[in-house]
């Protein structure tokens, strides 16, 4: 449909809607439920360099209005991925497809962002310096702008591929972060990742995470999630990316209006594992109801 269509750096979307890294696994589940061809793209599950377990269980409690997680950034390793999880990608998936990237050193980063870029179905880098479920990785580079510039520069160097720097909100300053990806050469932002919580079981009285401390996700942080995306739109030039409790097509709307170019949506896919379907189905009805032609309006 014409009237969804939009540009993410530089390669055209049929709609705005990405499922985010972490919620979609590598897309094939989901095709088993619907056309996964429908969405405009989706970022997939967290890659680094070698193979992660990631955190010991429990690894997810419930909260008000959300959930949160501790997951660890858990997979296969990048080689992994580009030999058995990407072949299969490719057979139920048809359009470029967004590669999430996290990593424990800048040197790491760059290695697996240099392999994903030579892959022909990986259209987007999206490097992720912003997880707060690992000790001594992602969100070490994510609170301070020059960590993030260094990651982005090295990133940048060894790949031709669109980089879109995933930023944390658990800094001070998002718009200082977001300038220094943009000023070392990053293509696209995207924001946000989870806000640091914890949850204590009344009954053990220890934290119900094993990890102790996880990232709210859900409605809850939609709120946060917008203030901070209409910041950073007023702070770069490139394409930002807005995400955080994204569950409907009027929330679609309202993070466009705050200057997204596309929108990431997660936890409700953990919810719900039709919702992204569900919201593209519903999206054209509530622009008519709000009298918008096209989301192209909204920019």
């Amino acid at each position: 449909m014409e009237r969804l269509k939009v540009n993410l750096c530089g390669i055209p979307l049929d709609n705005p809607l990405i499922p985010a890294s972490g919620t979609f696994g590598f897309g094939y589940e989901f095709a088993e439920l619907y056309d996964i061809n429908q969405l405009g793209t989706f970022s997939f599950k967290g890659t680094t360099r070698e193979q992660r377990f990631g955190n010991p269980t429990p690894r997810i409690a419930e909260c008000p209005g959300g959930m949160i997680n501790a997951v660890g950034l858990q997979n296969p390793g990048v080689e992994k991925v580009i030999s058995e999880e990407l072949p299969r990608l490719k057979a139920v998936f048809h359009k470029p497809v967004m590669a999430n990237v996290s990593g424990f050193s800048v040197r790491e980063y760059a290695e697996t962002c240099a392999l994903l870029d030579r892959e022909e179905q990986v259209g987007w880098l999206e490097v992720n310096i912003s997880c707060p479920n690992v000790h001594g990785g992602g969100m070490s580079f994510g609170t301070d702008p020059a960590s993030a510039a260094e990651v982005t520069r090295a990133v940048k160097n060894v790949t031709t591929k669109p980089v879109i720097m995933k930023l944390s909100p658990n800094v001070t300053d998002i718009t200082a972060m977001a300038k220094a990806c943009e000023d070392a050469g990053a293509d696209g932002i995207s924001l946000i990742n989870t806000l640091q919580g914890m949850r204590i079981s009344l009954l053990t009285r220890k934290p119900i995470l094993a990890n102790t401390m996880g990232g709210v996700s859900g409605p809850c942080v939609f709120p946060i999630a917008l203030r901070m995306v209409y910041q950073v739109c007023r702070a770069v030039r490139i394409p930002v990316i807005g995400m955080g409790g994204i569950s409907s097509a009027e929330d679609v709307l309202e993070m466009m209006m705050a200057g997204a170019t596309a929108v990431e949506i997660g936890a409700a896919n953990l919810r719900d594992p039709l919702a992204c379907v569900r919201i593209l189905d519903r999206l054209p009805q509530v622009m008519d109801q709000y009298g918008i032609g096209t989301l192209k309006e909204l920019k």
